[in-house]
């Protein structure tokens, strides 16, 4: 990087209009810090003027007769007040009757010239920073270069105002029409070498605004030099910085309708500083990706029809005070030894408040600068999937904060948002919501999908409160809301807008999953969106759903009282009902264990023998459910406080020094074995979404408080099945009958939640159990089994 004097001490995030004039002047001074093998040539600092004319003339070379092309007044105001739509058009080299215009605009300097090959010419100084001649010329010289001098300071720049778009008319059709899938090599900043000088190029989409101008530490926060041009009628704005290069910190200043300023952060920004402090980054990735072999892997059978489980994480807590660098040396190994087949990770993409899931995002394309670099996220998601675990992350299309340095009304009216200020506010947030029937919007968001996939090389997207997006009436009375075209409450934007982006993230990136947090009866959403449902609706596209449902009714049951359960059975087998009616994750999220819903085993009844061991049948049951699962952090070892974000799951509690260390350690080793029989056992998820792979033994035992029920693999294995009873009553059952198939000559515990290695009092059947002749629920053999207290247990045929 180029060696620049010493910054002015106002504010490097003041607007262009301050008032400070010294401040103005040292702004001026600094030479362009830049990237790559222009920063030294570019901007070398001389002893003088003197000096500089000596290093820039050619020997023989004669200053040619000039003579003046000021520019208009008019320009002049709009170039100054910010406005102008096409400054290119006024500034730079243009060939005039005589000769080449030559025009700039280099606030505070003293002097400004012409140089090419063989030819150095002064340009005449026309006041408030303008500087401009026409040079007896044929031809604009090639890769001319402008020579300014400052107060203490001279420097050497490629023009800006010479480069022709940087920006394709392909590029351009694409955004035009809302259908540009790697939006993100288009918009935002870009480092990249343009008509051979290396710089950045900058674009942002801002139809409403009258002028646009870059703005970052490189000029010192003031734009009076930088205005971008708009490119024709795509509302895109476009300037390509020469020796602007990565880590430069930048933003947008956009002139509004009304002719007020505001100063905003970019929307396609790919890096960002760390909160609160919230500039953009220029950046380039530099990250070699070793995870082909995953990436392959990945594609073998979708997720439904895969061993599924995952392990939630928010990761600025997991291990506090680690980056994302560190937690690549802890994390793999922690969830690998579990047995969990992915993490989901949150929150990612970067957002104002750290004590939160991050589902305010102000950085849609940048990962939260909190943990490190996207280089070091990408750093982390290739270390999980070397060790074999794929990686989801937690995605926010259904709103964005009201920020004044973000995406509200960010050119000066709505843009992003509804114009509708009540359609557009968020009911329950305070937030806004995307506009999803304006092509654009809906590029942004469709296009930020395949991003994360693409780049950051992310397994799955669990897409973040899906029911908001798809009821008009969603948290609003009656007058509070318009119907559709149809006089329906369905948002069809939102629904058109869903089912493109799974389309398209499914077709772009093979292998990756989407999985909708959504908490209705909305049908179809994990149906394809060419299958037409019965409510005249495609279906949404997903991959999985989470089963808000099954999560509300069995935790409801598991928190009562073993006597009072009897008269809550129902709510453990209701899901059944319903279990093919999409593609279903059981989730025990994040959002259970907060706001004073308490952690998983404080949720459980008795003491605190009983309450382990609650959590432990659970468990069991939980997996034997067709399904796949999710389990948040600190619930995997029975963690008794709520969690919070500032330490974390309560690791202590692994403390052998710790007197109960014991209790927690053996819900932990249960959660491994869990994993590690389910993802031996096809039968546990092969067939998932198949309703002839599950089959109730016992599913009315309310009064013994026991739930019996048979897994079946896939047709085309070795048909054996799978017997998981759940009992949740805190006394032993002796010869309990449960009819089995016939045909097995024996049945062997796998897995009992109830062993002593667990927690539990050590009520298991070790030897193999011998079907009986009679018949039992009909079915013509059954085992007498000792049910142990509050476990579940799973047998299979030996």
């Amino acid at each position: 990087m180029t060696p620049r004097p010493r910054k002015p001490s106002d504010d490097k995030h003041a607007k262009s209009t301050r008032s400070s004039k010294g401040a103005r002047k040292a702004a001026a001074k600094a030479p362009a810090k830049g990237g790559g093998a222009t920063a030294g040539p570019e901007a070398r600092p001389e002893a003088g003027a003197e000096g500089a004319s000596r290093a820039v003339t050619a020997p023989d070379a004669v200053p040619p007769p000039v003579t003046e092309s000021p520019v208009s007044a008019s320009d002049r105001d709009r170039l100054l007040s910010g406005t102008h739509h096409d400054p290119h058009g006024v500034l730079g080299a243009h060939p005039v009757p005589g000769g080449i215009a030559f025009r700039a605009l280099r606030p505070y300097a003293k002097a400004v010239a012409v140089v090419a090959e063989d030819l150095r010419a002064e340009l005449r100084d026309d006041g408030d920073g303008f500087f401009s001649a026409v040079l007896p010329l044929r031809a604009v010289p090639d890769g001319y270069r402008l020579h300014v001098t400052y107060e203490d300071t001279e420097l050497e720049i490629h023009d800006a105002y010479s480069f022709l778009p940087s920006l394709g008319e392909f590029d351009l059709h694409l955004i035009g029409e809302g259908r540009h899938e790697q939006l993100w090599t288009a918009l935002g900043a870009r480092p990249m070498i343009h008509q051979g000088a290396t710089g950045t190029r900058f674009t942002v989409w801002a139809p409403n605004a009258r002028g646009v101008r870059v703005v970052g530490g490189f000029n010192f926060w003031d734009g009076t030099g930088f205005p971008m041009r708009s490119l024709g009628g795509t509302g895109v704005w476009e300037l390509f910085a020469p020796s602007v290069g990565e880590g430069e910190l930048y933003k947008f200043e956009i002139t509004r309708p009304d002719g007020s300023k505001t100063l905003r952060a970019d929307p396609l920004a790919r890096r960002t500083e760390a909160p609160p402090a919230n500039s953009s980054v220029v950046h380039e990735s530099h990250h070699e990706w070793h995870d082909q072999e995953w990436l392959a892997r990945r594609t073998i059978a979708p997720a439904h029809e895969a061993p599924f489980s995952v392990y939630e994480v928010h990761l600025a807590s997991w291990r506090p005070g680690l980056t994302y660098r560190q937690l690549a040396e802890q994390l793999p190994a922690y969830v690998a030894d579990l047995g969990f087949t992915h993490v989901e990770l949150m929150p990612v993409a970067e957002h104002p408040f750290g004590g939160s899931w991050g589902y305010q995002v102000t950085g849609f394309y940048a990962p939260t600068a909190r943990l490190g670099t996207p280089d070091d996220f990408k750093f982390l998601v290739d270390a999980l999937h070397r060790a074999g675990i794929g990686v989801l992350m937690d995605w926010v299309p259904a709103h964005f904060p009201r920020d004044d340095w973000a995406l509200a009304e960010f050119d000066g009216r709505p843009l992003y948002e509804y114009e509708d200020p009540a359609r557009a506010a968020h009911p329950d947030w305070g937030t806004l919501e995307f506009d999803y029937g304006r092509k654009e919007v809906r590029n942004f968001l469709v296009a930020n999908a395949s991003y994360w996939c693409e780049e950051f090389h992310i397994d799955g997207l669990r897409v973040d409160a899906v029911a908001s997006m798809l009821y008009l009436d969603y948290s609003r009375e009656e007058g509070e809301w318009t119907p559709n075209a149809h006089g329906g409450r369905e948002n069809l934007d939102a629904v058109a807008f869903l089912q493109e982006m799974n389309a398209t993230v499914y077709r772009r990136c093979p292998g990756v999953v989407t999985v909708a947090e959504e908490s209705t009866a909305w049908d179809g959403v994990t149906r394809a969106t060419h299958h037409q449902g019965p409510g005249g609706f495609g279906g949404l596209g997903f991959g999985l759903k989470w089963n808000m449902g099954w999560m509300h009714d069995s935790l409801d049951y598991v928190s009562k009282e073993p006597v009072h359960r009897k008269y809550h059975h129902n709510e453990m087998t209701f899901s059944m009902v319903y279990a093919y009616s999409e593609n279903y994750v059981l989730p025990i999220s994040h959002d259970e264990v907060v706001h004073g819903k308490r952690s998983l085993v404080s949720k459980m009844p008795g003491d605190w023998w009983q309450q382990r061991a609650n959590l432990r049948a659970y468990l069991g049951f939980m997996w034997a459910h067709p399904g796949k699962q999710l389990l948040f952090m600190g619930q995997e070892f029975a963690q008794g406080a709520e969690w919070s974000e500032t330490h974390g799951p309560d690791w202590w509690l692994l403390d052998p020094a710790y007197g109960a260390e014991p209790d927690h350690r053996g819900v932990r080793d249960l959660v491994r074995e869990l994993n590690t029989v389910y993802r031996r056992e096809g039968a546990l998820w092969q067939r998932d979404t198949d309703p002839g792979g599950f089959a109730w033994v016992d599913g009315d035992a309310a009064e013994d408080n026991v739930f019996a029920f048979l897994r079946y693999p896939a047709e085309d294995g070795d048909g054996t099945p799978l017997l998981a009873v759940s009992h949740f009553s805190p006394v032993v059952r002796h010869a309990y009958r449960l009819g089995v198939p016939d045909g097995f000559g024996a049945w062997q515990e796998v897995l009992n939640t109830d062993e002593a290695r667990f927690g539990g009092g050590g009520v298991i059947s070790p030897d193999p159990l011998k079907p009986d002749p009679v018949p039992s629920h009909g079915r013509p053999v059954s085992l007498r089994l000792t049910l142990p207290p509050l476990a579940t247990v799973w047998l299979r045929p030996v």
